[in-house]
């Protein structure tokens, strides 16, 4: 049985997109293969990203990507999850459905450590409650 192939894209590809590669191809990788990338990637996935998805026992090992790598290659699903990445999604991912949820950037919050910590486990529980049920509609 061949795999859905889904694209999940952010500007930096160091947080929110990075959290729904790692969350579909831990929860739903028997039906589909998740990849991420960026418009502008950043130097390193986000250490909270690394540390909240530990926490619900996943081992991300994922880094930046540029959109540019997977030029030629085809999704059944793009989604972008920042304005900016639904802005310049390019054409020539596929003919598959491209969806726009935009959830904030934890990374952009301020405040104590835990304050930041929350907001990242809150973006991350909100993509796994937004993405899970909608690629197992597939």
């Amino acid at each position: 049985m061949n795999k859905s192939r889904v694209l999940f894209l952010c500007v930096g590809n160091s947080c929110r997109s990075q959290l729904a590669e790692a969350i579909v191809n831990a929860r739903l990788g028997a039906e589909w293969e998740a990849s991420s990338a960026g418009s502008r990637p950043a130097g390193q996935v986000h250490p909270m990203a690394i540390q909240v998805l530990s926490e619900i026992g996943i081992n991300h090992q994922g880094r930046p990507k540029s959109i540019n790598e997977f030029l030629g290659r085809s999704f059944d699903v793009v989604v972008t999850l920042c304005d900016d990445s639904a802005d310049n999604c390019p054409v020539w991912l596929g003919k598959g459905r491209k969806l726009h949820y935009p959830f904030p950037d934890p990374a952009a919050v301020t405040g104590s450590e835990e304050e930041i910590t929350q907001a990242f486990r809150q973006v991350r529980d909100a993509i796994t409650a937004v993405v899970i049920p909608l690629l197992s509609d597939k």
